[in-house]
């Protein structure tokens, strides 16, 4: 496979700056553009560049981005997990993608993987320049995800979240909670492949907090992006982890089934973490290419 062009990037998002890279592959006229960004806490050298030269080694060029408060983004305090801002963080990046020399404004697509890729149906939700989007592994309902955490963690989690938006309001730093953690932990995400699930996206000697502002405890339940699945128009690859102990798949396919048929289901006999590496990694990336070659040809 040819190694695509890759080169550092910077875009403004509400006046705070946003950094991430830009993927182009070795071909002429105008080509089209996949934008990306991580999931839950997650920033974009956890394995999206991966998917991001798949995607350019088949013509297809690739934003890939970090959110505001995280990785190599500006915006403080740090490790601030706001569902809005992120998604203002999406639009601001297909406003940035449009704009690029040799690129086709109307082939834009979107990836969005677990937390994002419930993002990516609220965007596409609401914006017409979308051509296509992946979800993979999506994330579509807090009410269905809040049960694989546990009682008792839910409460430290909702006990801290307040404790948060109070600092918040006293100006004072965050008051964290955990990303990852072991079961019956104080977490976001405590089934037993998660920890070592996504710590293993985390490149060696690449440093990555495990901890997010704990405010976000308070809205994840209520965000159910899987409700935005039926009012999209264009072509919608939705990648389902069958295994998913943090995005559970059952709810997923519900909504799927209630979608129109420009959504396609992929079933995977996956855990949440797998489809990051090979062997699952190879076979979904190969999908995902298949899928966006076809739905992002000129017209």
């Amino acid at each position: 496979m040819t190694t695509a062009a890759r080169s550092d990037i910077e875009f403004q998002s509400d006046g705070t700056t946003v950094r991430g890279w830009l993927y182009r592959p070795s071909a002429d006229g105008p080509v089209p553009i996949v934008v990306m960004a991580h999931g839950l806490g997650a920033v974009k050298e956890m394995r999206l560049d991966a998917f991001a030269e798949q995607f350019a080694a088949a013509g297809i060029a690739a934003v890939v981005f970090d959110y505001r408060y995280f990785g190599a983004s500006d915006g403080e305090p740090r490790q601030l997990l706001s569902i809005g801002r992120q998604l203002a963080d999406w639009s601001a990046a297909i406003d940035y993608a449009a704009t690029l020399d040799g690129i086709d404004p109307a082939r834009i697509a979107l990836f969005g993987t677990s937390f994002s890729g419930g993002h990516v149906l609220r965007v596409a939700a609401q914006d017409r320049r979308v051509a296509a989007v992946v979800a993979q592994c999506p994330f579509t309902d807090g009410l269905a995800s809040a049960p694989t955490v546990g009682l008792r963690p839910l409460l430290g989690i909702a006990t801290r979240a307040l404790l948060d938006v109070g600092a918040a309001a006293l100006r004072r730093p965050p008051v964290t909670v955990a990303l990852t953690g072991s079961p019956g932990q104080t977490a976001l995400m405590n089934a037993p492949d998660a920890a070592p699930g996504y710590t293993a996206l985390v490149p060696t000697e690449f440093t990555h907090p495990n901890a997010v502002a704990s405010r976000i405890g308070l809205t994840l339940p209520l965000y159910r992006p899987g409700r935005s699945l039926r009012k999209i128009e264009a072509p919608v690859f939705l990648g389902v982890c069958l295994n998913d102990t943090v995005a559970p798949a059952r709810r997923t396919l519900r909504y799927a089934a209630a979608a129109g048929a420009n959504v396609e289901v992929h079933e995977y006999p996956a855990g949440h973490f797998d489809i990051y590496v090979s062997p699952d990694f190879d076979k979904v990336v190969a999908d995902e290419t298949t899928f966006l070659v076809e739905h992002l040809r000129p017209s």
